[in-house]
């Protein structure tokens, strides 16, 4: 059986995943994203409108021409859960390929807003559902399996595909969390399963792989910022909070402490709106009597029912945590909204730059323009939703596989996870596959 893995993107930078793993006839794609930096630095860059072909030049989205070198026919394009730089190409790409769209419930549902959203082109591949710890059959000798896992948003799932020749595992993205706050806890036992069973490749995020220790518990991250905030409780001014409009689990910790220090929570964003409402509407447990405003004119209206009836009675919660130039935070920090800022009011950043030069240069100019506003930073208030080093080693010990192949990084990136694996006896070259976008590993001829 003939095995081969096409490496099409997020091999030289963080962003625009895309992996499509051939067996014999049949090909799965996972994961089709966006690299954001890739848009930010351009001024009003509308993707939707935009055509595939220039979003590929600008490096934006993945470059899927390698496909045309694969034998075979795509049966299933899977993205792993609902970060743009996993979903964010879909609008562009998927169409060009007779096969449904398959994730989890969530992940599905954003699926289906991203092609609302488009513009440009007809995508009409089935959305297909389906949970974790479902299987579905590929082909005639491929079955499809979802495990959950942890990340920073919910509904992630790590895809597996039982092949004769073992199991090929895309790991992309997760953090082993035990105690999380919305969802059931990582599902190592089924990772050392598949490791009983038998796996014949492994597909690694790398992003935190130089990070000494485990990532902490997303509840460690609620008890930061319950402690943050409850610090606050006897101050009378303005408190404003952000963090990532997908992390529906800092969200809802959010919601839940501003209510404890008796002020009222105010969503404000439209990506805020979007992430918040569809959780809610599969079932999170988001308050029904949240307030949500996405819209420019609702946005306005709430800040200024916030300046007229004391900063001390709310807490918005707003876009903006890396300093997008568009988004709520940054034009709250550039006067542009009835919001005003008094010297000593608290800015919580309930999230970490991630570190890409074009979001730290934004992120930094964000938090000087707050700071020649008065406002006093509260930083990383957060924990990451990828894994460190101690997470990486328990992952291997778990899955024990043939082969691995680094992703998720620029090859600078990857060095620390290629030092790792070679420390639990991987050789590159041989069964630690270093590989680039365009590329394809052979595993099996």
């Amino acid at each position: 059986m003939e095995i081969e893995i096409a490496t099409i993107g997020g091999y030289e930078e963080v962003g625009r995943n895309m992996t499509a793993v051939r067996v014999d006839d049949d090909i799965v794609v996972f994961d089709m994203g966006l690299n954001l930096s890739q848009v930010l630095i351009h001024d009003d860059v509308r993707t939707e409108q935009m055509h595939s072909l220039d979003l590929i030049d600008m490096g934006a989205i993945p470059d899927d021409r390698v496909m045309s070198e694969l034998e075979g026919d795509v049966k299933a394009i899977v993205p792993t859960h609902g970060h743009l730089d996993h979903i964010g190409a879909i609008g562009k790409l998927a169409h060009r390929y007779d096969a449904p769209v398959v994730g989890s419930p969530f992940t599905i549902e954003l699926v289906r807003q991203e092609i609302d959203d488009e513009s440009k082109f007809d995508v009409d591949n089935d959305l297909v559902k389906m949970e974790a710890g479902e299987t579905m059959e590929i082909g005639d000798e491929v079955d499809m399996e979802f495990v959950h896992v942890t990340h920073s948003i919910v509904g992630a799932v790590s895809p597996v595909l039982h092949t004769p020749e073992g199991a090929i595992v895309y790991g992309l993205d997760k953090r082993i969390d035990h105690n999380p706050v919305l969802e059931d806890p990582f599902d190592m036992e089924r990772f050392e399963e598949l490791g009983d069973e038998g796996v014949l490749c492994y597909i690694e995020d790398c992003t935190n792989a130089g990070r000494k220790g485990r990532t902490p518990s997303e509840s460690l991250a609620r008890e930061h910022l319950r402690d943050t905030l409850t610090s606050f409780e006897d101050y009378t001014g303005g408190i404003v909070a952000t963090t990532f409009s997908s992390h529906v689990e800092r969200v809802y910790s959010l919601v839940e402490f501003a209510k404890e220090i008796g002020r009222k929570p105010i969503l404000l964003g439209r990506s805020m709106e979007k992430y918040t409402n569809t959780a809610r509407d599969l079932g999170y447990p988001i308050p029904d009597d949240l307030e949500i405003y996405g819209h420019r004119r609702s946005r306005e209206r709430a800040f200024k029912r916030i300046m007229n009836e004391g900063k001390g009675n709310f807490l918005p919660v707003v876009t903006g945590h890396q300093g997008e130039p568009r988004a709520m935070l940054t034009r709250m920090a550039r006067d542009e909204t009835p919001f005003q800022f008094d010297e000593g009011d608290k800015v919580v950043f309930s999230a970490r730059v991630i570190p890409e030069p074009t979001n730290e240069g934004q992120r930094y100019a964000a938090e000087k323009l707050l700071k020649m506003q008065g406002a006093r930073i509260y930083d990383e208030v957060h924990v990451s939703g990828h894994l460190r080093e101690e997470g990486h080693y328990q992952m291997l010990e778990a899955v024990r596989p043939d082969n691995i192949i680094p992703a998720h990084q620029s090859l600078s990136g990857v060095a620390p996870y290629v030092d790792l694996a070679e420390s639990q006896g991987y050789t590159t070259g041989e069964d630690l596959h270093i590989s680039r976008n365009g590329n394809v590993v052979q595993l099996t001829e």
